[in-house]
């Protein structure tokens, strides 16, 4: 998609961690950027994509190492603002004529605290009291500053946290204020976009017409398949390409039989009654149980789910003539991931996506119109298309489905009681207001049966576990601290009403070590 027409803000990545999280940042300032590796960013780059300011990421390596990255001596010279950020701040040291230095004594990792020293415009309103709390994850640290700076904020390990060259508007600072450790972080990106002259031009208004654009002039009169999951990647995508181009789309919504309760109708409802979407339901649910019947082990499981789901789609889609396009609902942490940070390709979609392979087997092309958008973008864009605020507000909802909540072998009747025991621990969360605080909930039936006692009789029913984490981006997560009453309650909902579960544990652990889903 062309955004020559938006300012531009470069960040150049060195491998840190939590680059995507400066990115974030600047997206919720209105400000689009995008990511790059530091090897793909040469001078013709640079001109082509002009950006109006340039962010230094950390990274894992050492400037003090023969070899280590830097970053293009031309980001130097092009007259615009500049912000390293730890290891960023150190490359952009040692190539201006400072020093870097590692060993005893240099490290500093987690909380800290950072004192000013001076006022700088880059800090205007960031100091809310005599110390600042930042994080830090360093391994060297900068011994001298390069000519034309100044010190303007220290940490008891980083004697030099906050740098500038005021007058060329280079900024360089030791921690990462991009992360939640950093309370204040935000408001020296909000500083420096201002100082870079950024007015916030990025708004889904925006793009939302120019994304109608760009799929008119790519797809003209060809018509156009959509992998439909039901989640809000695939129905942003799916109702903003129908806004473009109208029933030369249809989608394709493959029911494997493991879908949450009520969720196929909710589906089908909404894009054939209220978006009037050409859509074929493709209701295979016999198909996939039956060759899930019997299987336990859980990639086997996978498998078999996703080389079905692309036997299914490519069965319907074939039915639709002159289809030359599939839709994906890609988004930008795909495209940053599927970058080979030491080099490799610099596009190649994961193959999580649902419909991986398909395109080179169909012989089609991509239309990724979410490709440039964040998850929280996507959520803001399905607002501007008038989606449901109770549609594109759901928790994700994992390829899947509830196979992976289901450990052990799937029965139908395990299902329907999973079913059933999901719905009353969403609908507690709902009633007790507490939906929009939670990442992502379920229950997990489990593999085992316990013996209970329900009212003079003996029970020898399933367990169940609930599930309920906070995140940010689902790459760690906590879990939610739900108080005992309110476990207490939902337990007590669940045993009553769901026939089959007469026992309920809540899972309390945190990603790493474990992960968010069961299987």
């Amino acid at each position: 998609m062309d955004i020559t027409d938006h300012q531009r803000l470069l960040i150049i990545d060195f491998g840190s961690q939590v680059t995507q999280l400066i990115a974030r940042r600047l997206r919720e300032l209105n400000v689009y950027c995008e990511i790059h590796p530091y090897q793909k960013v040469t001078d013709a780059f640079l001109t082509e994509f002009a950006p109006q300011a340039v962010i230094l990421s950390g990274g894992p390596d050492s400037v003090t190492r023969e070899g280590s990255p830097r970053a293009p001596d031309a980001v130097f010279e092009m007259g615009v603002p500049v912000l390293g950020i730890c290891y960023g701040q150190q490359t952009m040291m040692t190539q201006l004529g400072g020093k870097v230095i590692g060993g005893h004594g240099t490290a500093e990792f987690g909380r800290a605290f950072v004192k000013p020293e001076g006022e700088l415009d880059l800090l205007q309103g960031w100091f809310l009291t005599e110390k600042e709390q930042v994080w830090m994850s360093h391994g060297d640290h900068v011994s001298e500053i390069a000519p034309g700076f100044q010190v303007y904020g220290t940490s008891p390990n980083a004697p030099f946290a906050v740098t500038a060259d005021v007058s060329r508007h280079f900024y360089a600072v030791q921690f990462h204020p991009e992360v939640h450790h950093t309370p204040n972080g935000a408001k020296l990106y909000e500083n420096f976009v201002r100082i870079a002259g950024f007015i916030g031009d990025w708004t889904m208004g925006a793009y939302r017409e120019q994304a109608i654009e760009a799929i008119r002039a790519q797809v003209g009169d060809k018509k156009v398949i959509c992998g439909l999951s039901g989640g809000v990647d695939s129905s942003v995508a799916a109702v903003l390409i129908h806004e473009a181009i109208g029933d030369q789309l249809t989608c394709v919504f493959v029911d494997h039989g493991l879908l949450r309760k009520g969720e196929a109708d909710e589906v089908v409802k909404m894009f054939r009654d209220e978006y009037n979407i050409p859509l074929i339901h493709a209701d295979e649910q016999e198909l996939f149980l039956g060759e899930l019947d019997g299987q336990s082990d859980p990639e086997t499981k996978r498998k078999i789910i996703g080389r079905l789901f692309i036997d299914v789609f490519q069965k319907y889609a074939n039915e639709i003539d002159g289809a030359e396009f599939l839709a994906q609902g890609t988004l930008y942490p795909d495209v940053i991931e599927s970058v080979s940070f030491s080099g490799g390709p610099s596009v190649t979609i994961k193959s999580h996506h649902n419909v991986g392979g398909l395109p080179e087997k169909m012989g089609l092309k991509l239309v990724e119109p979410l490709r440039e958008l964040f998850k929280d973008e996507v959520r803001a864009l399905g607002v501007e298309l008038g989606l449901p605020p109770s549609f594109i507000g759901r928790h994700p909802f994992p390829g899947p489905g509830l196979a992976i909540r289901c450990p052990g072998e799937i029965t139908r009747e395990k299902l329907e009681i999973l079913r059933k025991a999901d719905a009353v621990f969403i609908d507690q969360i709902r009633s007790h207001g507490l939906y929009d605080d939670i990442w992502q909930a379920f229950v997990a039936i489990l593999p085992v049966r316990t013996v209970g006692v329900m009212g003079d009789g003996r029970t020898y029913d399933f367990a169940c576990a609930l599930r309920a984490v906070t995140s940010v981006d689902g790459m760690t997560a906590d879990y939610y601290p739900f108080t005992h009453g309110f476990l207490g309650e939902t337990a007590t909902r669940i045993i009553n009403e769901v026939q089959g579960i007469n026992r309920v544990t809540y899972d309390i652990t945190s990603k790493p070590p474990g992960t968010i889903e069961w299987e």
